[in-house]
C-alpha cells in the first residue's frame, strides 16, 4: 500500500462529481496509467471524444470536470487531514484491495478505509441487510444471527443504516466479532448521526469502516445504491432479514445477483409489510434461512 503522498493523484480523481468507476478506469486505459490523466487539457480530452460528446451531451460536460484543475488544488489538506484521522487509501492496484471486489463490473478504483483492512481479504464474510423502518421482528433476528455469525468467526458486513444494518452491526460487536460498515459518504462524515457511537466501537473492536468516497463528501440519494454493489462485493454471501416490495435492500440483491453471490432471506409474517420482500426472495429461488446452520453449510 502507498503512502497517501504517492497516491494524491487518486485523491484527486476522488474529489470529481459524476465520474463513475467504469469511464474511469477506460480514461486510464485510453491514456495509458492515471499519471498521463492527471495531466491531460480539456482541450485534448474533448477533441479524443469528440464523436461520444456529439451523442452524449453529458459527457463534455464531465469532461470538463474531469480536467478542470481546481481539483489539484489543497490536495495537500485532504491528506493532512486523512492523516489526522488514520484514515488510509488502497488503489485497485494494491494487494490489499479485496479480490472479490476487484471481480465486479464496476469496482471502485479507490477505497478509503479505518480501522483493520486487513478484513478486506479474510475469508467467510457475510453481508447483513434490511429495512431501515424496522419491526421488532427484524431487529431481533438481525441480532441474534449476527451474533451467532460473529461465534463462528464470520465477519459481518453492513451498511450503517437505521434500522437492520446497526442491529447487524451491534449484534456482531456483542459477540466481540468483527464487522466492516461500507459508508456513502466520507468516513469523516457521520450518518446517521447517532451512529457515531457505533462507529467508534466498531474501530475500536479491530474492525474496518470503508468508502469509495474522499473526506468531505456528505451522502445523497446516488452514493446509497452505489455503495450497495460494494457491500455484496466484498461479501460471501448476502442474508436479507426483512425487505419490503420496492426497497433499496433489494438493490443490493440485484448488484449481489449479478455477481454470483448466494442471497439468503429471513422468511416473515405474510401481513407484514416487512416481509414481502424477503418471502418473494424466498419463491424466487433464495435459500430460506432458519439458523444460522443454513448459511454456514453454503460458505
Amino acid at each position: 500500500m502507498k503512502s497517501l503522498e504517492e497516491n494524491i493523484m487518486n485523491i484527486c480523481i476522488s474529489r470529481i462529481p459524476e465520474l463513475s468507476p467504469i469511464f474511469l478506469k477506460e480514461l486510464i486505459n485510453k491514456y495509458n496509467c492515471l499519471e498521463n490523466l492527471y495531466k491531460v487539457t480539456e482541450v485534448q480530452m474533448i477533441n479524443d471524444y469528440i464523436k461520444e460528446i456529439e451523442d452524449n451531451i453529458k459527457l463534455e460536460k464531465i469532461i470538463r470536470e474531469i480536467t478542470n484543475p481546481k481539483y489539484k488544488n489543497n490536495l495537500n489538506k485532504y491528506i493532512e487531514a486523512m492523516k489526522k484521522q488514520n484514515i488510509k487509501l488502497i488503489t485497485i492496484e494494491d494487494k490489499e484491495y479485496p479480490q472479490n471486489l476487484k471481480q465486479i463490473y464496476d469496482a471502485p478504483i479507490n477505497l478509503y478505509c479505518k480501522g483493520n483492512e486487513k478484513l478486506l481479504n479474510a475469508n467467510k464474510k457475510i453481508a447483513i441487510i434490511g429495512c431501515r423502518d424496522y419491526t421488532e421482528y427484524g431487529k431481533k433476528v438481525a441480532l441474534e444471527m449476527s451474533r451467532k455469525l460473529a461465534q463462528e468467526n464470520i465477519i459481518i458486513i453492513s451498511g450503517g443504516a437505521r434500522g437492520i444494518d446497526t442491529f447487524a452491526h451491534m449484534g456482531t460487536l456483542k459477540e466481540k466479532g468483527k464487522t466492516i460498515e461500507v459508508l456513502g459518504n466520507g468516513l469523516d462524515y457521520i450518518y446517521p448521526p447517532e451512529n457515531r457511537k457505533l462507529e467508534e466501537e466498531i474501530i475500536k473492536s479491530g474492525g474496518l469502516l470503508i468508502s469509495e468516497y474522499v473526506i468531505g463528501k456528505k451522502p445523497d440519494k446516488y452514493t446509497f445504491p452505489a455503495r450497495n454493489r460494494i457491500i455484496s462485493g466484498i461479501s460471501d454471501g448476502v442474508l436479507v432479514v426483512e425487505a419490503k416490495q420496492r426497497s433499496g435492500t433489494l438493490i443490493t440483491v440485484d448488484f449481489a445477483l449479478e455477481q454470483g453471490k448466494t442471497i439468503f432471506a429471513v422468511p416473515g409474517n405474510i401481513e407484514s409489510k416487512n416481509s414481502v420482500g424477503t418471502n418473494e426472495l424466498i419463491k424466487q429461488g433464495a435459500k430460506l434461512v432458519n439458523n444460522i446452520k443454513d448459511i454456514l453449510e453454503e460458505i
